[in-house]
């Protein structure tokens, strides 16, 4: 199963799924993890847009074949962010349930 959570920073997104992460024992993917590992490299010329979340999709993609729970954690403000977290369940015959 993909869980994805969406909502503004500061809401509890993060110490929510966080919790239920550890409860699970599913893989966690925080957006914010991943675009400040990419900003930490200094190689992506126009700075860091979609990578992260492109990058969080594949590796919650990989872990869903795998059998795992995948619990992403991110802003996902836009509708074609939210379409492409279904898409990845979709991908790897998984529900989703976004929160």
């Amino acid at each position: 199963m993909l869980i994805v959570f969406a909502g503004l920073p500061g809401t509890g997104k993060s110490t929510i799924a966080r919790a239920l992460a550890e409860r699970l024992k599913a893989t966690y993917l925080r957006i914010d993890s991943i675009e400040q590992a990419l900003r930490a490299c200094a190689t992506l010329p126009a700075g860091v847009a979609t990578e992260g979340y492109e990058v969080a999709y594949r590796v919650a993609e990989d872990n869903l074949r795998a059998g795992a729970t995948v619990i992403a954690d991110s802003v996902n403000p836009l509708a074609v962010t939210r379409d492409a977290w279904v898409a990845v369940a979709h991908r790897a015959a998984v529900p989703v349930v976004e929160v």
